[in-house]
């Protein structure tokens, strides 16, 4: 057989695959290649080491013990204990530009393995693959990972912690000898799941140095892997947390791994954020029309659902220029507060006596569309639904799950309970003029069987099949995917909705790491971003409008707070924050996002810039006190350096609050070379704890 081997490149970032052996290969993942490419494989043929194999052993993608392999393979499974070891062969291998389609088969384990590569124009590599049962009894399939060879400069890794209402935060280590997981097992990706996992070379920043970024498609169990071995090779995997007996395929049967979203990059962890928003945003169901300014009114209502209340919020809204209000929990029947009604998705007649219509219409009339909120997934015991099939949630034998908030978790496997789910509330949706939802997911999945068997893969093909048809049966419909804030924010469920909700925590200065890191992957215009309230529920932090406007701006923005009892001032300042954020959102939600990497600990700076470089907006947050006097220059990578730029700084929600006794002459507007702006800076004013403000740069 002639040598089979397939180069995927673009200008960022390659892929070298090859059959050894039999076996399929990764040769390189990483910086872009040239060049006479046929001796690559013989020249990284490792040397024979004492006391180890006669001759070098090719393990490949499936990372197979009957291929000298001693670390994690790829699959693993069985067949009442047997074929529970396999030894794949390439039996197909089609490769066209940047795709290439492999088939590998073990006819004595009677498996088929099916392999696709696509690498994007952005640098993005997007990883299927599905494991057929080729023969005739079942066979039991514990775990596929999707892997990728790491380099030994690769050196560190970096992932995300987190809990509810402080999400997404960064945690950076050794790669050390052994095999590292991150598992994620609430049953959705979770407050604690890693966004992505990303391995760096020592000096990475934002800026520049080397990272490979893997990033699992799927909301459902999941795993994060880096194994190094005792002989220096190292990978990166990711797959689905397959819990026992969640995967049996019958004869004829197959398994549809989730992708796997990886990205290469020389220019640092903005270079991986670069490439996936690229990446998202040339996707046919990426929003495409101008994020509508959002009002959600849960904290300023919570369940007290006052119409009178609400039209007098309505009212302040449209002063401010407000293009969307959502209408959060409390609407439906017996939901007075959070131990009742979820799963009862019929309007209170107690609280809504002509129904929803006249207060949508009200809204409707001052030009603003409507949001209804729901939590379809879940079920409180005090329900008519719980009542009438306490059979129809997740569980195990005749145990009741433990309650979390109240609530059990309706098994949506369960063909009548997703048709309860998807009946009543698209009636509710063909019954009025509702532009979007935002559906909540409030609690984790624990002992989710589903008719004696484990649900959780099952629980989470039936929330994108059950998004997937909302949306056939409402085409205009835009869905918010909130999990008790940003728990399931994830590559799975994003092909199913239109926006984030970031973090239940509205509070500016938490929301700044939040923001900051949950952007590493998503586009900021899918990441719902809220000015809350001056003394912030989460916290109990009071913060100026100014601070925490500014760090609403850099999503879709929106506002979550109780207008009606602003004060004039604020209520200007609202609306010109508003009017500016729908002059600059096409920059905001299309530009390049930059971290800049501050030397201070104290501060942020970060902004966006247009793809031709002619504008730039960006932001200076001081996060705590100075450690010294004056700060940092503040330095703005990625504008053109033969251009000359004029620099203001803006305050579209008012001024923040100083620490001097003047600021910076430059403030009012600079004339500035781009090498000047790059290189030199602008001189950092002294700004108060936990205060922002804005700088605009125009190319002239």
């Amino acid at each position: 057989m002639s040598k089979q081997s397939a180069l995927l490149s673009v200008a960022t970032s390659s892929i070298l695959l090859e059959v050894v052996d039999g076996a399929l290969v990764i040769r390189h993942w990483g910086a872009p290649l040239v060049g006479d490419l046929a001796q690559v494989g013989f020249a990284s043929t490792p040397s024979i080491s004492n006391s180890s194999w006669d001759e070098a052993q090719f393990a490949g993608i499936m990372r197979e013990s009957s291929r000298g392999f001693l670390g994690r393979p790829a699959l693993s499974g069985h067949r009442d204990g047997k074929a529970w070891s396999t030894k794949f062969e390439v039996t197909d291998f089609h490769h066209n530009d940047n795709h290439c389609a492999i088939t590998l088969r073990d006819f004595d384990a009677e498996l088929e393995v099916g392999l696709i590569f696509d690498l994007d124009r952005y640098g993005v590599l997007t990883q299927s693959a599905s494991v057929k049962n080729i023969g005739k009894s079942n066979y039991t399939l514990n775990e596929f990972v999707h892997w990728l060879p790491l380099p030994q400069e690769a050196q560190q890794s970096l992932d995300f912690a987190g809990r509810w209402s402080h999400e997404r935060q960064p945690q950076r280590a050794d790669i050390s000898v052994g095999t590292w997981v991150r598992e994620s097992r609430e049953g959705r990706s979770g407050h604690n799941f890693s966004i992505a996992n990303i391995a760096l070379s020592i000096d990475t920043n934002f800026q520049s140095g080397s990272a490979w970024a893997t990033s699992i498609a799927w909301s459902g169990n999941s795993h994060y892997l880096i194994e190094r071995g005792f002989d220096g090779q190292q990978a990166a995997g990711a797959g689905e947390l397959l819990l026992p007996g969640e995967v049996v395929l019958a004869a004829n049967e197959i398994y549809e791994a989730p992708h796997l979203i990886s990205v290469f990059s020389e220019l640092g962890l903005d270079g991986i954020s670069a490439a996936y928003h690229g990446h998202l945003r040339a996707r046919s169901m990426h929003p495409k029309r101008p994020r509508p300014l959002t009002l959600n009114v849960w904290e300023a209502l919570y369940f007290d659902h006052n119409e009178q209340k609400i039209k007098a919020l309505v009212d302040v809204a449209a002063e401010v220029g407000i293009e969307r209000i959502v209408l959060d929990d409390g609407w439906f029947h017996s939901r007075r507060n959070d131990g009742a009604g979820l799963g009862d998705w019929v309007i209170d007649s107690d609280v809504w006596p002509q129904g929803l219509s006249p207060i949508i219409s009200y809204i409707e009339s001052a030009g603003i569309e409507f949001g209804l909120w729901f939590e379809g997934e879940m079920v409180n015991p005090d329900s008519d639904l719980y009542r009438a099939h306490p059979d129809w949630i997740l569980h195990e034998g005749d145990r009741v799950p433990p309650l979390w908030r109240h609530q059990l978790v309706l098994d949506l496997g369960h063909e009548a309970a997703f048709s309860h789910v998807l009946e009543q509330t698209s009636a509710i949706l063909a019954a009025h003029s509702i532009a979007y939802i935002k559906w909540d997911h409030n609690r984790v999945l624990v002992d989710a069987g589903h008719l004696g068997h484990a649900g959780v893969r099952r629980q989470t093909q039936a929330i994108y099949r059950l998004f997937a048809e909302l949306k056939v049966r409402h085409p205009a419909l835009e869905i918010e995917s909130c999990a008790s804030g940003g728990a399931r924010i994830d590559l799975g469920v994003i092909d199913y909705v239109d926006r984030f909700w970031t973090s239940d925590n509205n509070d500016a200065l938490e929301r700044q790491s939040i923001q900051r890191w949950t952007s590493q992957v998503i586009p900021p215009e899918m990441l719902g971003t809220h000015i809350g309230p001056t003394h912030g529920h989460q916290t109990g932090r009071t913060l100026e409008l100014s601070m925490r406007a500014v760090t609403a701006l850099f999503g879709h923005a929106g506002i979550e707070w109780d207008i009606t009892e602003a004060t004039p001032e604020e209520r200007a300042h609202l609306k010109t924050w508003a009017t500016y954020y729908k002059k600059n959102r096409a920059l905001l939600h299309s530009g390049k996002s930059i971290r800049v990497d501050y030397p201070d600990d104290h501060g942020y700076l970060y902004g966006v810039t247009s793809e031709d470089k002619s504008q730039a907006i960006f932001a200076y947050v001081q996060l705590t006190p100075t450690g010294v006097i004056h700060p940092a220059a503040l330095k703005f990578p990625g504008l053109d350096l033969t251009a000359t730029y004029e620099a203001k700084a803006v305050f579209p929600a008012g001024q923040p609050r100083y620490m001097l006794i003047s600021p910076p002459r430059w403030m009012d507007g600079v004339r500035l070379s781009g090498t000047a702006l790059v290189h030199v800076g602008l001189s950092a004013p002294i700004l108060a704890p936990a205060n922002a403000f804005l700088i605009e740069i125009t190319k002239l």
